[in-house]
């Protein structure tokens, strides 16, 4: 148990440089929410869905991080900072982070299937501060979800979502296979979608004027010998 313990702390230490010592990574409150959340699970499989609830409402006041007890999260999920809701049906794979504000939500539970109605997120996963991700869907190892993106369908391994709602911005598989970044998103205007639009249209106007350059020359080239027919 230690030894997970240990282990556990240094996934965080790695994708957080702040804390100055393993021992200061323990004051955290995702690592609060994450160890009274192990209990209240044990306490929701054993059916004893009370107590589960009261354990789980102690998380809640301490840190500001809601997790149903009936929640299935996988190893070193880091939960940065806190206001992190994640509804009953969510499955958490290994190694995801999730920053403030976010929010694994549900829909309608008549619109799940066998009575899920919370995301899946495969392993690797970022979450950014503010994002909303809803529903029974699936968000692929290793992706990407921007800050304040509204996430409604299912996600492919390695995308970078953002905006509202969430659509994948282009990428090069460099980038995707970087390692952690902060935030789940890179901050450079290179990605920026606006920016890429922006370059699309001047690339198609210096097309339409190199077109009308030819045009104007054939004409110019053709007035010569109209001249001399005439």
């Amino acid at each position: 148990m230690l030894t997970r313990l240990a282990d556990y702390l240094q996934s965080i230490k790695a994708r957080d440089p702040a804390p100055r010592s393993l021992w200061e990574i323990l004051l955290y409150p995702g690592t609060l929410a994450m160890g009274l959340h192990r209990i209240a699970h044990w306490l929701y499989q054993s059916e004893m869905w009370f107590t589960a609830r009261f354990v789980n409402h102690i998380a809640r006041v301490l840190t500001a991080i809601d997790i149903h007890p009936g929640a299935k999260i996988g190893r070193n999920l880091f939960i940065d900072h806190g206001f992190v809701v994640i509804g009953e049906t969510a499955e958490i794979g290994d190694d995801v982070t999730i920053y403030q504000g976010a929010t694994l939500g549900g829909t309608n539970p008549t619109n799940g299937m066998g009575g899920k109605r919370h995301p899946t997120l495969e392993d690797g996963v970022i979450v950014s501060l503010g994002a909303a991700i809803l529903g029974p869907i699936t968000v692929g190892a290793k992706a990407r979800i921007g800050a304040n993106a509204v996430v409604t369908k299912t996600v492919a391994p390695g995308a970078v979502m953002v905006g509202i709602p969430a659509k994948p911005m282009p990428m090069d598989a460099s980038e995707k296979a970087r390692g952690f970044t902060p935030y789940g998103t890179p901050c450079t205007e290179q990605y920026d979608q606006a920016t890429q639009k922006l370059e699309i249209m001047r690339c198609e106007l210096e097309r339409m004027r190199a077109c009308v350059g030819d045009l104007l020359a054939e004409r110019d080239a053709r007035r010569p010998q109209e001249r001399d027919v005439g």
